[in-house]
């Protein structure tokens, strides 16, 4: 390192790294809290956020296998049976069989859990509105872009509807 009026002079290649970890610590740091505030404002209401996540894809792909739901909430088939049984067990889902092959058995929201997602919509809607308090549309947007650009790097864009072109 050279030394210019006492400040160690980082080369450029050492600094992007630094800054790459940085961010990644970040991110990790935003998504965990966040994911604690969200678990902490579902507490009362004697759900956990992988629930949630678990009822929001039942919901938004009805009578899915257990399988299926797995794969879109990026889980375990075992972990998303349990979360299923707490969710049959509070009345928010009902277990069904599949009309063609009657070994499946597929899954959809009762009317309690409509209500308990839209209450959930309301709660996490004030927590992303927490979060992104001071940051504008134009930075939400160039953010999103990034990591857009980032998920094509991995490869994992098309799991998300992003077009890497």
């Amino acid at each position: 390192m050279t030394k210019r009026n006492n400040i160690p002079k980082i080369p450029d290649e050492e600094k992007r790294q630094q800054q790459q970890k940085h961010v990644l610590r970040a991110m990790k740091r935003i998504m965990v809290h966040f994911r604690l505030r969200v678990d902490e404002q579902l507490r009362p209401q004697g759900v956990t956020a992988a629930q949630i996540q678990v009822l929001f894809a039942v919901r938004n792909a009805p009578a899915s296998s257990g399988a299926q739901l797995a794969r879109s909430c990026f889980i375990t088939p075992q972990s998303t049976q349990i979360l299923l049984k707490h969710l049959e067990k509070g009345g928010f889902i009902m277990r069904g069989k599949d009309p063609v092959n009657d070994r499946i058995v597929t899954v959809t929201v009762t009317p309690a859990g409509d209500r308990l997602l839209r209450s959930v919509e309301k709660t996490v809607q004030k927590l992303q509105d927490e979060l992104w308090d001071g940051v504008s549309d134009r930075e939400l947007g160039q953010f999103s872009h990034l990591l857009e650009r980032c998920m094509c790097n991995l490869g994992i864009a098309s799991e998300f509807g992003v077009n890497c072109r």
